[in-house]
């Protein structure tokens, strides 16, 4: 019961852990709540909340909110809107949620900027080339069967109404919200920790993170990028954040090799094929982990060249790791120093 990312895998969540964990003299995070959700982990540290705010009671209120995504958005849940919305034959107008309505709005928002690079309607492709729930795939699918398949996908074929609420799609169209719905969910869990009064804390869903205020040391929140190395984890860079959301997308754990050929688990839309570029990984800082989760997605599709220049040229902060012959090379819109 859960929703995947079908075009990453960011494993971030233990370097933050340790990151923000307590070392020698360090006091505790007066609060740390975590559990399991979206088929991976949150962790939520709060510093100098009130007396009458325990663990219990705020683990209770973020719990809430993530089920209630999680049977709104999961593609996981036979019961859940979003199954119930990809299984409707119909070619007319569904009613939705208000909420399902306001991230696929977003989704196609996204969609529009990149030029189709991101896409909630890649799902079926993901699957076809055996990175998604249906398993890994024995050969590279066909020339045909993409084709056939493409015929399927593409965000322009879907339409939202805002009164009332309402998505429509084209026949025999899947909606995945997994490129961004976790960084939707930090930003429903940050918005619920600011209503109850909260100024420092770090919310993190499978390595999308939003940071406010303050860590226990009185210093902004301190976040490990890791190094897109397949034997191992290591940090690659460290980066200081308040105020701000964060989003990792790469494609170094996930993808397989055919005759000699590596078929990475990143598939552009709009050609129905595995990226084939040398971008490793990008990481994207937002005001929203929501749109920091989409562009990281979106960046990694375009690549070194293509994602850098968009980023540079919507003023987009963005870290990108690329291979070369002689190991990773690091470029920025940003300067790290100043996260």
């Amino acid at each position: 019961m859960k929703i995947q990312r079908l075009v990453r895998n960011f494993c971030a969540a233990l370097m933050i852990a340790a990151l923000t964990a307590c070392g020698d003299g360090e006091r505790d995070p007066l609060l740390h709540v975590a559990g399991p959700t979206m088929g991976t982990r949150y962790n939520v540290k709060i510093v100098d909340a009130p007396v009458d705010l325990n663990a219990a009671l705020i683990k209770t209120g973020i719990e809430s909110i993530l089920n209630q995504i999680n049977r709104q958005m999961s593609t996981y849940r036979a019961d859940s809107e979003l199954t119930r919305l990809n299984h409707n034959p119909t070619t007319d107008w569904i009613d939705t949620s208000s909420d399902l309505l306001y991230l696929i709005e977003a989704a196609i928002r996204v969609s529009r900027l990149t030029q189709g690079a991101f896409d909630v309607t890649v799902g079926p492709l993901v699957n076809l080339w055996g990175f998604g729930a249906d398993g890994r795939a024995d050969d590279p699918p066909a020339a045909r069967d993409i084709h056939e398949v493409l015929t399927r996908t593409g965000y322009e074929k879907l339409s939202v109404r805002r009164s009332p609420p309402g998505i429509r799609k084209a026949k025999g169209m899947y909606i995945d919200l997994s490129a961004i719905a976790k960084g939707y969910a930090v930003d429903r869990v940050a918005g619920y920790l600011g209503s109850l009064g909260l100024a420092n804390y770090l919310v993190e869903i499978g390595g999308d993170l939003k940071a406010n205020g303050h860590n226990a040391d009185g210093m902004p929140w301190a976040i490990a990028i890791e190094k897109p190395a397949p034997e191992g984890r290591m940090v690659q860079q460290v980066v200081h954040i308040t105020g701000q959301a964060m989003a990792t997308s790469g494609d170094y754990r996930n993808y397989y090799e055919h005759n000699g050929q590596r078929f990475s688990h990143t598939i552009d839309p709009r050609t129905g094929l595995p990226v084939s570029h040398s971008l490793a990984s990008v990481t994207v800082w937002s005001a929203t982990a929501m749109d920091a989760d989409a562009m990281a997605t979106a960046l990694m599709v375009l690549g070194p060249e293509a994602g850098y220049e968009l980023a540079h040229r919507r003023k987009l902060g963005a870290y990108f790791i690329v291979r070369t012959k002689n190991g990773f090379a690091e470029k920025s819109t940003l300067d790290l120093g100043h996260r």
